[in-house]
């Protein structure tokens, strides 16, 4: 199972409203708890070893199998959008400082080079700049918010 295929559980959960998910697989087992107060997500990956018996609950495969077919929709209508991912580990911002306007916004066009935002990384502020031009369908993370390598920022329009 790759980090991506986690990343869609851990949103599947998350909007299925469920408070625990176990899934084992052959090699992996993985818990995702999330809180109702806040979205609190515990992610395990511990390889489990073959004598152990393989007791999976029917919810969590249930889960699993919906999950499954939940990306191929969502890839299917995001297809034809471009996706702008971060190149680095940080801190995300949309706009250069607190009293400055956005870089970007929702219905927004952009051309190749524009600057989207800011990626704060060990107090060095990057900018991202487009490296497409179209239209800003969807802004995927919210302003101060830690970002991963390759975790996909916006949804762009290349018509």
């Amino acid at each position: 199972m790759d980090l991506k295929e986690i990343q869609n559980l851990i949103k599947f959960v998350a909007k299925s409203g469920a408070s625990e998910v176990k899934l084992e697989m052959d090699d992996v087992k993985i818990t995702i708890k999330t809180g109702s107060d806040s979205e609190t997500t515990i992610v395990q990956q511990v390889p489990v070893q073959a004598q152990m018996p393989q007791a999976v609950a029917p919810a969590p495969a249930a889960s699993a199998q919906v999950q499954d077919a939940a990306p191929a929709v969502v890839a299917d209508e995001n297809s034809k959008y471009i996706t702008i991912k971060s190149p680095i580990i940080g801190t995300f911002y949309r706009k250069p400082s607190p009293d400055k306007p956005l870089f970007v916004e929702v219905g927004q066009t952009i051309a190749e080079g524009d600057v989207l935002c800011i990626i704060e990384a060990m107090k060095l502020f990057n900018e991202i700049e487009s490296e497409v031009s179209g239209k800003i369908v969807k802004i995927l993370v919210d302003d101060a918010s830690p970002v991963e390598f390759d975790q996909p920022l916006f949804l762009v329009d290349p018509s």
